[in-house]
């Protein structure tokens, strides 16, 4: 069963965050990834780019880093270098740069740390189910997706509690600074320079900014030491040490990528079993400790493509496809294109949760910018499906979806469900 036919015409324009409120554009992706798979894209925005589709394509050049480099930004729109040094994390630097930065906190990310936060994220997931099904009609975005990664963040940064709504409403203005619901400030509709130098020119980076060097300036009296953000902040190899600068753009990073992906992964998931409905019935039958857990995780992640693109710019040029790519010109990768190749994916509009390999895209993978969360997401995934399918025997849409205006973020904003308990 398909659960989810694109409506586009084929020729939808990829540079309109409102090209995407109903959803990708999947129609002119599999037109592209057929008939024009390196795309030379005009941008009224600013400088025209080619668009990437094909899964292969994808992976291959984001392998190549030392000609693809993220050093020149990440997103479709172009800033200038002074902007893009104030705005940096470590995902937009290359080479020894990138690897000091991600040596720092990769550990803190590793599968073996992230797999002693199951019994955490299990009672977590208790607390938000037991809450959201107490009712029978509820938004799941809202009530589940939005909890579980939010609190969970709370506990890995070491933030209050009465603080994480707060941040998650300033992380959502920040990422998807495209939507009038999440911000008043939209990129696109605006013309003012004043948050020019703040994290996606957004001034809910201002605000982070602010909460970031409050938060460890509190750590800091109480005597506190320990938790990534202090390990952030210690001394390399080398004896460097990263600036306040860049210490407050990567908190920014993790309080709006360490909360959209879950969640809109989530969501993605939840939608899935409302419209494929032998989906709960095969998680039930696996229980705690079935198969189905080792691959249900990455297809959902698959299916949801919640990062749609990341750019590159090209170091030198480089042919590919009986075109040449001339040193400077962007390109972006579009990831929720190349998750749903029919080349590197039987059926891909189908959930597959047995699906493997399931080689999807959306960590990014085959390159040294491999999405550091990638553990902490899959377990979140794993842990709210199987404690969401052992309590209900049925879940149906109860209402019109709505997805994020955003060509760079993609998920489901809000998701009405009903649902039936076990």
């Amino acid at each position: 069963m398909t659960i989810w036919k694109p409506t586009d015409d084929g020729h939808a324009d990829l540079t309109s965050h409102d090209t995407f409120v109903d959803g990708a554009p999947h129609n002119t992706f599999s037109r592209l990834r057929r008939e024009d798979p390196l795309y030379w894209t005009h941008y009224e925005g600013g400088e025209d780019f080619w668009s990437v589709t094909r899964h292969a394509d994808i992976l291959e050049m984001n392998r190549n880093f030392e000609v693809f480099s993220s050093a020149c930004g990440i997103r479709m729109e172009d800033q200038t270098h002074e902007e893009y040094l104030a705005r940096r994390t470590f995902q937009e630097t290359d080479g020894v740069e990138h690897r000091a930065m991600r040596m720092k906190v990769q550990k803190a990310f590793s599968a073996p740390v992230i797999a002693e936060f199951e019994q955490d994220i299990r009672e977590l997931c208790v607390d938000i189910l037991d809450d959201a099904l107490s009712t029978e009609t509820f938004d799941a975005t809202n009530k589940i997706s939005r909890e579980l990664p939010m609190r969970m963040l709370g506990r890995i940064l070491g933030v209050p509690e009465k603080d994480l709504p707060w941040l998650v409403e300033k992380g959502d203005a920040l990422i998807s600074n495209t939507d009038p619901d999440f911000t008043e400030h939209v990129l696109d509709k605006l013309t003012t320079n004043d948050y020019r130098m703040m994290p996606f020119n957004s001034p809910a980076g201002a605000e982070l900014y602010g909460y970031a060097t409050e938060l460890m300036d509190a750590k800091n009296a109480a005597g506190e030491t320990d938790g990534i953000l202090h390990l952030i902040r210690q001394p390399a190899e080398d004896g460097s040490v990263i600036s306040e600068n860049e210490f407050r753009n990567f908190f920014c990073l993790l309080v709006a990528a360490g909360n959209d992906t879950t969640r809109y992964s989530i969501s993605a998931g939840i939608h899935a079993m409302c419209v494929q409905p032998e989906l709960l019935g095969q998680m039930q039958e696996g229980g705690l400790d079935g198969e189905i857990w080792k691959t249900a995780p990455d297809e959902i992640i698959r299916w949801a493509s919640p990062a749609v693109y990341f750019r590159r710019t090209a170091t030198r040029d480089h042919k590919m496809h009986g075109k040449t790519l001339r040193e400077g010109d962007k390109v972006l990768y579009w990831f929720v294109s190349g998750n749903r190749d029919d080349a590197a994916f039987d059926e891909p509009f189908n959930v597959d949760l047995f699906r493997s390999p399931n080689r999807h895209l959306a960590f990014g993978q085959g390159g040294p910018h491999l999405c550091l969360g990638m553990w902490l997401a899959r377990l979140e995934v794993r842990v709210l499906f199987q404690e969401l399918a052992k309590r209900i025997s049925h879940i149906t849409v109860a209402g019109p979806h709505k997805f994020v205006r955003s060509n760079f973020v993609g998920g489901l904003k809000q998701l009405p469900i009903s649902v039936c308990l076990v």
